[in-house]
């Protein structure tokens, strides 16, 4: 999946970007200089919405196309939203590693059985050509019918020529079964009580 990002080169100071409605952003490469560029504020945050930062996006309004990867984004804390961002230039014909997140489906029958699903993984590290780096890898957790079983790394299902560099046993998902505590009962030690007599103490005799 690719898309494509109109940009334009960068004259003028960040701030003056920023007053204008768009954002600062650098794009440089193993083969690339960097180069200072704008990129209209509200078409990026919905790029980086729906494509995240392992999707290939197709740079326009340069001399010419490039491929890049969102590659870093930094926020306002104060304001919000973003207020700079890299694009990483792809090589083209050599193979990139990026982490790719995990998306997953379906119902584990095992949480019905009072269980508790626990996602080990997020995301994974995948080597691949830029034109195969998929968006997201599926995880389905309707395998997980019982407390022994475990979705590994290995289990993942992903497209040819798509290698992904976790170790095969490394757990994914599984669901863990709940128990209830049970509060252990404290005997009472009577022998600890003491029993104040009512009323005031007789005086002591001088």
């Amino acid at each position: 999946m690719t898309v494509k990002l109109e940009v334009m080169k960068r004259t003028v100071s960040a701030k003056a970007v920023r007053n204008n409605g768009a954002i600062p952003a650098v794009v440089y490469g193993p083969k690339q200089e960097p180069i200072a560029i704008s990129v209209n504020k509200v078409l990026f945050e919905k790029t980086l919405k729906t494509a995240g930062e392992s999707t290939v996006i197709n740079l326009v309004g340069l001399d010419s196309e490039m491929e890049v990867l969102i590659h870093d984004v930094a926020f306002n804390g104060a304001k919000g939203g973003v207020e700079h961002a890299d694009f990483y230039v792809l090589e083209k014909g050599k193979e990139i590693t990026v982490h790719i997140p995990l998306e997953f489906i379906g119902e584990a029958p095992a949480v019905k059985m009072g269980g508790s699903l626990t996602k080990v993984l997020h995301e994974v590290e995948v080597t691949c050509s830029p034109s195969a780096l998929p968006q997201h890898i599926t995880v389905d957790i309707s395998a997980l019918d019982t407390f022994e079983k475990q979705i590994h790394v290995k289990d993942l299902v992903v497209a040819k020529g798509v290698k992904i560099e976790n170790d095969a046993d490394e757990v994914v998902a599984l669901v863990q079964e709940v128990k209830e505590e049970v509060e252990p009962e404290v005997a009472l030690d009577m022998s600890a009580i003491v029993v104040e007599p009512k009323g005031k103490s007789p005086e002591k005799e001088a």
